[in-house]
């Protein structure tokens, strides 16, 4: 198991060899490390985003006894009442409920209806990159587009905004194996502090109701059921953490890969209608989200090999994004791939309720770079944040000629 090394900066600087590695090895390994059984293929790993014997929670069914695991520490129950009642971290009746719920409020046409400001504020954003002729691609471009358009959607206002990233970055850090207790202490003074800022929003949206989706997520119901309040401030938390870490890192991550493939970058400058396949290609390519969690519910068995009921499973998106088993030369990028089935947006009842949205955005922000500065060029190699299940860049430096 030596090349798979998640806290290694030559592995995160480039896992996919190890992965290669890990395939060749087997369908299932046991990683000591953070007791977790690690699946890489592609076919399995797809399959098991699918399987109701395994689920994101076990509490549902089993106390945290009966499934021998220890309780959370108590001085982390904010973040763990702020992560558990939102709809990624349950599973049916009460993510059925939930998700069937918050699809009332977030329709395809609220993405529709975003369609216009997110195309004006990529422009803008892009517009002021190349008046400076360059700077930080994520703190410039692809970090603020996706938390506006959040926020925006959410309907929090301007003068709000600040303190969204932070909260984010530091909730999202638990989701890191084996966090650490600053790690942890982080998340818990972040989900208190933003839970206490949505309880209040919430409050003025009884009183006054706006076409906002927090408006939406108190008006929705069906046949007699709604929200509670934790639901709706567990979900609006989700909705930003989820919907713009992937967003941001998809989008340097794959202006990063642009940049060491120069025939693709050219190719798609050439003909902006690729756009659309560029997108999933550079999403398989280099992964957002690395690695997806479940707990084995009922006992399972992949070749040959049992996984017994408390166990942990970890999926390994990027090496299922690279099996050769279904994708032709994998290690390649290519913009016109069409035959791309990859599972960076999850799969099953879980998959991810924001796949639209950072579509948009995403398509969004190239297309305004490829108009707007079609002479960006990577200014200096950037460091990789020393995270490993959420895969991104400290900084992305570009300069516009």
């Amino acid at each position: 198991m030596a090349a798979f090394d998640p806290w290694d900066p030559d592995f995160l600087a480039d896992p996919y060899p190890a992965y290669a590695e890990l395939r060749a090895r087997g369908r299932v390994q046991y990683f000591e490390s953070t007791q977790q059984w690690l699946v890489p293929h592609h076919a399995d790993v797809s399959a098991l985003l699918r399987d109701r014997r395994l689920g994101r929670t076990y509490q549902h069914r089993f106390t945290h006894e009966e499934f021998g695991r220890s309780a959370p520490a108590p001085e982390h129950e904010p973040f763990h009442t702020l992560n558990d009642h939102g709809m990624l971290d349950l599973e049916p009746p009460d993510h059925t409920r939930i998700r069937r719920l918050v699809s009332k409020a977030f329709t395809p046409r609220t993405v529709e209806r975003l369609k216009p400001y997110v195309a004006r504020l990529a422009g803008e954003l892009v517009d002021g990159l190349v008046r400076e002729g360059g700077g930080d691609l994520l703190a410039d471009v692809a970090e603020p587009l996706p938390v506006a358009v959040i926020a925006e959607m959410l309907g929090i206002p301007e003068a709000d905004r600040a303190p969204l990233r932070p909260w984010s970055a530091d909730i999202c850090g638990m989701y890191e194996l084996n966090p650490s207790e600053d790690t942890a202490a982080k998340a818990v003074r972040a989900s208190v502090e933003f839970s206490d800022y949505l309880r209040e929003l919430i409050a003025e949206r009884r009183k006054e109701p706006g076409d906002d989706l927090i408006s939406g997520l108190i008006e929705a119901h069906d046949e007699g059921d709604r929200l509670t309040e934790q639901e709706m401030i567990s979900t609006a938390v989700l909705l930003l953490n989820a919907g713009h870490e992937a967003t941001v890192n998809a989008t340097v991550n794959g202006w990063y890969a642009l940049f060491r493939n120069p025939a693709q970058l050219a190719a798609l400058r050439a003909d902006h209608s690729l756009v659309p396949t560029a997108i999933e290609e550079l999403m398989r390519y280099d992964t957002p989200l690395q690695l997806f969690e479940r707990w084995v519910l009922d006992e399972i068995e992949i070749d040959g090999t049992t996984i017994p009921r408390g166990a942990e499973i970890a999926m390994l998106f990027g090496s299922a994004n690279h099996d050769p088993a279904v994708f032709h030369d994998p290690a390649r990028l290519d913009l016109t791939r069409r035959d791309n089935p990859h599972i960076s947006f999850s799969a099953g009842i879980h998959y991810c309720i924001g796949a639209p949205l950072a579509r948009l955005e995403l398509a969004a922000s190239m297309t305004a770079l490829l108009e707007r500065a079609p002479t960006l060029t990577l200014a200096a190699e950037p460091k990789r944040k020393p995270n490993f299940v959420i895969r991104g860049l400290e900084g992305l430096g570009v300069e516009v000629g």
